[in-house]
């Protein structure tokens, strides 16, 4: 290396450790508060649960709460209610918000926009709106109800405060942003590969097929493990729709807070809500880390 491009090299170490320190000092604050409002929290439930005060006042550890958890049927009920209603939730949200995800990607003009627009407008109602909504038309002497009566047919036996309630409810409330995440993933399914595969023969099932659905695989797992944060831990629209036993975990929680006066039990289901709420984060996390990876 010469005496004349030292320098330079120097001075180009010196800007990108520079930038680098910058760089750093922005992501410094959310870092920090991602810490304390997040991970504080979460380190301190689960410290919380597992090291408890005794009889005497001395704090011992002790698994008591879990013990209690996955030993009381009810809590079990209500555990099982919730994992039924994610799954439930999950399968409907893909089985309607794909179709539409596929109409908007490939339909154009007015129609499509129309469609886009009704499809997203739940995403600006509020779920307490969204629920009494719900009610006044599903509900006992709702319009449904109303209509029916008015042409002489049998009542409608409404989903309300059954645990089809919550599902109708979360579906429909969480369908906006399914729709979003697959539509965008959508965009990587170039219309030269769908024009070539037609060209060769291949019908519209067979380019969904071997075309489109190995390049949605990636979008499919992130929106649902989306769509399963969100549904897990809901509250006002289980609260409000959902029947009072067994009722899912959000309800739950909040009941054995408030109402029973137990934080170390609330903070135990708290815990295990999270646990399962782990598990798909780790598979978005992963498709996250996949995703960087095949990047050129």
């Amino acid at each position: 290396m010469s005496t004349d491009t030292a320098p330079a090299v120097l001075r180009r170490h010196r800007s990108i450790n520079r930038g680098s320190s910058i760089g750093l000092l922005l992501v410094a604050l959310p870092v920090l508060l991602l810490a304390w409002l997040i991970v504080f929290p979460i380190f301190s439930a689960v410290v919380g649960t597992i090291f408890v005060r005794g009889p005497d006042g001395a704090t011992e550890f002790s698994l008591a709460s879990y013990r209690f958890f996955f030993t009381d049927s009810y809590s079990l009920g209500n555990l099982w209610l919730t994992l039924w209603t994610t799954a439930v939730c999950g399968i409907l949200l893909l089985a309607i918000g794909l179709p539409i995800a596929l109409y908007l990607r490939f339909s154009q003009g007015r129609l499509a926009a129309y469609v886009q627009a009704l499809a997203i407008f739940p995403m600006f109602v509020p779920s307490i709106i969204l629920a009494y909504a719900l009610i006044r038309t599903i509900g006992p002497n709702g319009t449904v109800d109303l209509l029916l009566n008015a042409v002489s047919l049998p009542k409608l036996r409404t989903p309300y405060l059954t645990p089809w309630g919550p599902v109708i409810g979360l579906v429909w409330d969480n369908l906006p942003l399914t729709v979003l995440m697959l539509t965008a993933g959508l965009s990587s399914v170039s219309n030269s590969a769908i024009e070539a595969a037609r060209d060769v023969g291949a019908g519209p099932l067979r380019v969904f097929i071997s075309i489109i659905l190995p390049r949605m695989g990636n979008s499919m797992l992130v929106t649902a493990s989306f769509a399963v944060l969100g549904i897990f831990s809901a509250f006002t629209l289980p609260y409000v729709l959902g029947s009072a036993s067994p009722e899912m975990m959000g309800p739950f929680m909040q009941r054995t807070f408030a109402d029973m006066n137990d934080p170390l039990n609330a903070m135990t289901q708290a815990v295990i809500t999270f646990g399962f709420c782990l598990v798909f984060g780790i598979f978005y996390i992963r498709s996250i880390a996949r995703n960087r990876e095949a990047q050129p």
